[in-house]
């Protein structure tokens, strides 16, 4: 059984944060900013909330009986009782023989292209353990993304309006960053595994290189972009924003409504119609929420029995990043259109350009990762630079087909206007 590294690394960037955002809101109640004191607190807690109810719904505490751990969870402990038990799984795995074990079936990739289907025993510990796991990587978006996010937001546009960053608020802000990045990874890793549930996936260490450093551009830039854009243009940025979340919270549920499947009932059997509605919503609000910083490598498809659509569509991502960029690209031309005298202490056109480069540098290591490091890259149909090629090919013929038009409506107007002339010189002999 591997070590439980993933969890560790969750509960300590959980706890990181909730340390410095719980000291910096101090401060801020000591210089008597109570909205900033306020915001950085609501950014903390409600994601901390989050986290408690996801633990106790994956592990299905309420129907176990387990009233200490429930009112640890209301203590906003969990992640730590959590982390305890996985590491006492990990320490007792055997030692204790197990009662019986079970037998999954995985595929299993070859070097040379052909997969072998293996057999594994699979005792209680380790299928608790892998409940933990996935537990964690689903906390640690909602972390990510409901939480580390808006704080990193919130922290860059005060360090801009005051235009200086304190030790406290600058570490909140590289342990958010952090945490945006890690619970990127994790959404990767998830819908790796997802996709390609039927194989037994390794995920080597340049692939999380390359997905850290393909992170890690996209959001600060994203994030910086955004900071920018509504310090200069503060009542445009809630429409860009409510633009943004609107359209990613309603995407899935209009291919839901298109493709006329019945509603999904295999959520949960418990739950009603009304309950699975509100994890719907829950799941797609999520969703809307990762679009907003970075690209979602899981797609939703609440038709699909997983919920989770496990094609691989090129066309997509290629459409989200070029948006995407024309978007940056937009919001920070108009940062530094009307940009004020606070920031004549730095090079605007500098900024402008290293912000449009990081995020191609984002897109370069996503090329790289999707190219050379995909886990499960022999499985693809088609590669990613064959699949933009297409997509690069389809736009340019779609424009060239419109710039043809008009050519060919001009070539037909004089045609049609000497047939005319011809016909008008050739009446008068007929006349005669």
């Amino acid at each position: 059984m591997k070590p439980p590294g993933g969890i560790f690394v969750s509960v300590f960037l959980f706890a990181a944060e909730l340390v410095a955002a719980l000291y910096l809101s101090s401060t801020y109640r000591s210089a008597g900013d109570r909205i900033w004191q306020g915001l950085t607190l609501v950014f903390v807690l409600v994601p901390s909330i989050l986290v408690q109810f996801t633990l106790t719904f994956v592990h299905r505490d309420v129907s176990r009986d387990r009233p200490l751990v429930l009112f640890l969870h209301l203590l906003q402990l969990g992640p730590f009782v959590r982390c305890l038990e996985a590491l006492c799984i990990y320490l007792n795995v055997g030692r204790v023989e197990e009662p019986y074990v079970s037998i999954t079936k995985k595929k299993q990739m070859r070097k040379n292209g052909y997969s072998e289907e293996i057999e594994k025993e699979v005792g209680q510990a380790e299928g608790k353990m892998f409940t933990h796991r996935a537990a964690f990587n689903r906390t640690s978006v909602i972390q990510a993304f409901i939480g580390s996010a808006p704080q990193l937001t919130l922290q860059l546009y005060v360090s801009v309006k005051e235009q200086f960053v304190t030790p406290g608020r600058g570490v909140l802000m590289v342990i958010s960053l952090l945490t945006i990045v890690y619970g990127a990874l994790r959404c990767n890793i998830l819908a790796i595994k997802i996709k390609y549930d039927e194989y037994e996936v390794h995920v080597k260490p340049a692939a999380y290189i390359c997905i850290f450093l393909w992170r890690s551009f996209e959001i600060a830039t994203r994030v910086v972009v955004l900071v920018l854009f509504s310090s200069v243009l503060q009542i445009w940025i809630l429409p860009v924003v409510l633009l943004n979340f609107f359209t990613f919270f309603f995407y899935p549920w209009v291919l839901f409504w298109n493709s006329k499947s019945p509603f999904p009932e295999n959520i949960e059997k418990t739950f009603t119609r009304v309950g699975t509605t509100m994890v719907l919503c829950c799941l797609t609000f999520l969703y809307a929420g990762v679009n907003m910083f970075c690209w979602s490598a899981v797609q939703l498809k609440l038709n699909d029995p997983d919920l989770i659509n496990k094609s691989q569509n090129w066309y997509r991502l290629a459409v989200y990043y070029m948006l995407r960029f024309i978007e940056n690209a937009v919001l920070i031309l108009l940062w530094y259109i009307y940009k004020t005298d606070v920031y004549t202490y730095i090079c605007a056109p500098l900024l402008v350009m290293q912000l449009l480069i990081g995020y191609c540098i984002a897109i370069f290591f996503m090329l790289v990762f999707y190219q050379f490091c995909h886990p499960c890259k022999k499985l693809f149909t088609s590669s990613i630079s064959e699949g933009l090629l297409a997509c690069i090919h389809f736009v340019f013929h779609c424009h060239c087909h419109k710039a043809a038009e008009p050519v060919e409506r001009a070539v037909l107007e004089p045609n049609n206007a000497n047939d005319h002339e011809q016909g008008a010189q050739l009446s008068p002999k007929s006349q005669d």
